[in-house]
């Protein structure tokens, strides 16, 4: 697949319906200065508005709607995109969501069902739904429109400007790294953060393809895969990417530093890559400038 090409066409067909979110330069955060850009601040608060439009907008909808399976960010963003393009949207959730990201799918006003267990079970209801009525199902990471459209931020911040030869992005059923595995083709590193409490990027990079991997921990209802999506296995592997993982403990304080260094208020998941230089699992050569993504702004309980 041509995927320069998928995503400079993501991106114009995109335009006006996604934020194009802020980049700042912090010293507060690490012993260096580093880039980071602000997608917690896109709608519904995270980088999966930009997925859901460039699938929607590419599809030919049935009328029976959309379907989406979500840990809560992804559903929150198809049914926003959905109704604001006029579609009828039913949104599966598992319980482990939580309420802080179920009260923002309800506010989309997309139908919503919670379902017992975690994402893996949300997604197999989600598909028998999609049988049973004739909907388009828009998948959360591993469907080209869906990285297409991610790989639309990596674009974005080069043209803001991005000056780093690194970048960390947190991991949970790859399609935003993809979508900046697929953007970047080699000419910046990207460096992939998971959870160690649900890593499943760094589990089938040691396997040889994706596996099925235990998933628990602070961040899992945004991180939570059990398996890594094949696009971003196969885009991962060819590349050679580098994997690290990260303790709970770490991510609640890179998350409680954003807070106090900056006022951003974000979700673990959003603080995840932060956490991988504060906690050491990433220790970048001298004078390799680094860049942050910030992810994700849903925490849970909704502080408001």
């Amino acid at each position: 697949m041509d995927w320069k090409t998928e995503i400079e066409t993501a991106s114009a067909r995109i335009e006006g319906k996604t934020v194009v979110t802020p980049v700042m330069r912090s010293d507060a955060l690490w012993s260096r200065e580093i880039e980071l850009k602000l997608e917690q601040l896109q709608h519904t608060g995270s980088f999966k508005a930009r997925g859901a439009f460039n699938s929607l907008m590419a599809m030919d909808v049935p009328e029976g709607g959309v379907v989406a399976a979500s840990g809560g960010n992804h559903g929150a963003a198809v049914g926003f995109a959905a109704k604001s393009l006029g579609y009828p949207a039913h949104i599966f959730v598992p319980e482990m969501a939580g309420p802080a990201k179920i009260a923002v799918i309800e506010r989309s006003g997309a139908d919503l069902t919670v379902v017992p267990g975690e994402y893996a079970d949300a997604l197999d209801m989600a598909k028998r739904y999609e049988e049973e009525r004739g909907a388009c199902q828009v998948h959360a990471y591993d469907a080209p429109l869906t990285v297409a459209g991610q790989g639309t931020l990596l674009r974005e911040w080069e043209q803001q400007g991005l000056e780093a030869d690194t970048v960390l992005i947190a991991v949970g059923g790859g399609g935003l790294i993809a979508g900046a595995l697929a953007w970047a083709q080699g000419a910046r590193k990207i460096v992939a953060v998971e959870p160690m409490s649900c890593n499943a990027l760094t589990a089938a990079l040691k396997a040889g393809g994706p596996v099925d991997v235990p998933v628990s921990g602070v961040a899992a209802n945004a991180l939570g895969a059990r398996r890594i999506g094949q696009i971003c296995y196969d885009l991962a592997a060819a590349q050679g990417i580098t994997a690290v993982e990260v303790p709970d403990g770490a991510i609640v304080e890179a998350q409680r530093s954003l807070w106090q260094a900056h006022r951003q208020l974000v979700e673990p998941a959003g603080a995840c890559a932060l956490a991988a230089l504060q906690w050491g699992a990433y220790v970048p050569e001298p004078g390799e400038r680094v860049a942050v993504l910030v992810c994700g702004a849903n925490p849970a309980p909704d502080p408001l």
